[in-house]
């Protein structure tokens, strides 16, 4: 009788035990999406079609060039990364989808390497309801860096740091002043403007003459028309490469032939070829170093691991994609075994990082690791800096 009672309390013990060990350890795999103890899941979401399939497909080769490399090598502190990727056509009602979907069924950790403004506006309440990371965005818009907002992370200089470069290079040292604006329709085009009339304020200046056209068309007459009437003398230009390119020949063909500048989010490499040659001139502003300069030590590091991974076409968008995915992997690295969010976030913060030649910096106050512009022209079908 005492050893059955015995027996029964042991087995009740056992039970209570067993299932505490199960709950912890269901509590502790639920704990933080996208993480295991041998994988991270990041999820993008971005143009893999479309006028601007150029940008997300680039971003994406250059992300899974630098993970796959660290995959090879073992992952980061024992975890392998995980890139789930959707398309979205540079659409922002495809981007919630997307994101949505990342978040609600793929569960993933953070989401990495979106492309875009509008399609960035239309997500962040998404990212501040469910309290995940986004970082790295193909975008130079203010919105996402100021305020600062605990869950976004920019690699990337701003707009407004470009806008400033371009305005700066356009008054101060060539000593135009006449300057108008032919921008995309929408929220990509708006904090690009902000950006130039901050510049031009500055300076006592005001815009001469603007234009628009709509997202995802090539129709920009309207929109030339509209510029040239002001005849500026310089066009400072927000779209993506197939309707800047389709403006600047409009333009050049119909005899207006201003100084034309576009911000790094056009695509070079795809504005270049879109051009045909008939490119000579135009100015584009870069956040990232010159992909085919391997005098600096992170670029020749790419070009490598680029060509290692079987292709050598090697461009600003890529090396952007390239650069994001190192300082994701750098603050996993940093953050070690113990990852949720918050620890994310944490580390982040604290980051100082030199790689390569070039130096990241995050700090509570400053969600923005580059401030860096490098202004290039077009000359004989390359981007060559601008002395």
């Amino acid at each position: 009788m005492i050893n059955n009672q015995l027996k029964s309390s042991f087995f009740v013990k056992q039970c209570v035990l067993t299932g505490l060990l199960v709950f912890v350890v269901a509590t502790t795999s639920h704990a933080q999406n996208g993480v295991t103890a041998g994988e991270v899941v990041v999820g993008m979401s971005n143009a893999l079609s479309g006028p601007a399939a150029a940008l997300g497909s680039g971003l994406k080769l250059g992300a899974e060039v630098y993970f796959n490399k660290m995959n090879k090598a073992g992952g980061v502190a024992g975890r392998k990364i995980r890139l789930i990727s959707y398309d979205d056509g540079y659409e922002p009602k495809n981007t919630v989808e997307n994101t949505r979907k990342l978040i609600q069924d793929d569960k993933v950790f953070a989401l990495f390497g979106f492309v875009g403004t509008p399609t960035s506006k239309a997500i962040i309440p998404m990212i501040n309801q469910e309290k995940i990371l986004y970082f790295g965005p193909f975008t130079g818009a203010e919105f996402l860096r100021n305020p600062v907002n605990s869950y976004v992370f920019n690699v990337r200089s701003s707009y407004f740091d470009e806008a400033e470069a371009q305005v700066g290079y356009l008054v101060d040292t060539l000593g135009v002043k006449d300057v108008g604006l032919f921008i995309q329709d929408d929220a990509y085009g708006i904090a690009v403007k902000g950006g130039v009339m901050r510049a031009l304020r500055k300076r006592g200046l005001n815009l001469v003459g603007e234009g628009r056209y709509t997202r995802n068309t090539v129709d920009v007459a309207k929109g030339l028309q509209e510029v040239k009437a002001a005849n500026p003398k310089a066009v400072s230009m927000v779209g993506t490469y197939r309707a800047m390119a389709s403006f600047i020949r409009e333009a050049r063909a119909t005899g207006f032939d201003p100084i034309f500048l576009n911000v790094s989010f056009v695509g070079t490499e795809a504005l270049i070829q879109e051009l045909d040659g008939k490119g000579d001139g135009t100015l584009v502003s870069q956040v990232v170093p010159a992909p085919h300069d391997d005098s600096l030590p992170i670029v020749k590091q790419y070009q490598a691991d680029m060509k290692a991974a079987g292709d050598e076409i090697y461009n600003y968008v890529s090396l952007e994609g390239y650069i994001d995915a190192m300082v994701f992997a750098e603050i996993l690295k940093r953050v070690g075994p113990d990852l949720t969010t918050e620890s994310f976030i944490a580390v982040a913060e604290s980051l100082t990082m030199e790689a390569g030649g070039m130096r990241f910096q995050f700090s509570p106050a400053n969600h923005q690791a580059l401030q860096e512009v490098y202004l290039t022209k077009i000359a004989g079908g390359k981007a060559v800096p601008v002395e």
